[in-house]
């Protein structure tokens, strides 16, 4: 399995939505991408905001671009800016540095996907993330530090 299915996509997103229901957190978006940042599911809940769709797409290039989560990016922005100005013209501004996107990996640990979640504060949105991917039976990157794929947990 190299790339994420629909089915998987779609078990995501519902358990970002339900999850954030549970909590009463802001209206979530989400968004699943295969590798390439290519659209496989996307959900826009009601009351989100204008734009979140560009948000969660530039938090799931974020992290398929630089092979870590978007919140790690956005450190690496933060202790590097001249190395992000350049991501960020190569990229044409598709990459959002904010915490919200993950990789998403399968039983081996290869990168099938990403996720992109926004709507409430980014650690929260980082977190829903996790919380989908795990729902699906998939694995985050810390699921997989010991599994002998090139795995970045710090900057």
């Amino acid at each position: 399995m190299n790339i994420i299915s629909l089915k998987q996509a779609d078990i995501i997103i519902d358990a970002i939505f339900e999850k954030s229901r549970e909590l009463n957190l802001r209206p979530m978006t989400a968004v699943v991408v295969e590798p390439g940042n290519v659209v496989k599911a996307f959900k826009k809940e009601d009351h989100a905001s204008a734009l979140r769709l560009e948000m969660a797409l530039g938090k799931t290039y974020a992290a398929l671009a630089l092979g870590r989560s978007s919140s790690l990016v956005q450190v690496r922005a933060e202790q590097r800016p001249n190395f992000m100005k350049f991501i960020d013209d190569a990229s044409e501004k598709q990459v959002f540095a904010e915490g919200g996107g993950r990789l998403i990996r399968n039983e081996a640990g290869e990168v099938i996907g990403a996720v992109g979640v926004t709507g409430d504060r980014q650690d929260v949105d980082e977190d829903m993330a996790a919380h989908g991917i795990h729902a699906a039976g998939l694995k985050t990157d810390e699921d997989c530090a010991d599994m002998g794929q090139l795995v970045r947990l710090d900057n």
